[in-house]
């Protein structure tokens, strides 16, 4: 779902990640990488329900989860919006190279024969065991 100058919400159903999870990622993934910045409005619980097929409920845990954040502001009877306390934007620079990189990391890996669900899965992994190393690394 695209709204002119707001976020397009996908969802995987083979992620393993809560519906509303993925929505408060990609929201915090496009205000990261510029997609979204402050002032920008979210589309409506409705519009993402009409979109996705999903409970409105579920968009509304995730507005809250992202306002209890700081990242977005309700005002009712207008929407929501990203607020001016969002997270710097990546560094261009920074950003650029690790993309490159990442692209031609995937390009080797479908290379090999490796399909996008065990792409998802390899990259999942590796993530999920070098930040769950990482508090242990502090704490000692």
């Amino acid at each position: 779902m695209k709204v002119p100058g707001a976020i397009a919400f996908h969802l995987d159903p083979t992620s393993g990640v809560a519906t509303y999870l993925q929505l408060v990622q990609q929201v915090r993934h496009a205000v990261r990488y510029g997609i979204l910045h402050p002032g920008d409005q979210l589309p409506t619980a409705r519009e993402v329900v009409e979109a996705l097929a999903i409970n409105p409920n579920t968009v509304l845990k995730a507005y809250r989860e992202l306002e209890r954040d700081g990242l977005v502001r309700s005002r009712p009877g207008l929407g929501t919006f990203v607020t001016e306390k969002a997270p710097a934007l990546l560094p261009k620079p920074a950003s650029s190279g690790l993309r490159r990189s990442l692209e031609r990391w995937l390009g080797t890996a479908r290379d090999a024969g490796l399909d996008r669900e065990t792409v998802i899965g390899l990259f999942t992994l590796a993530l999920y065991e070098h930040f769950q190393e990482e508090p242990h690394e502090r704490r000692a």
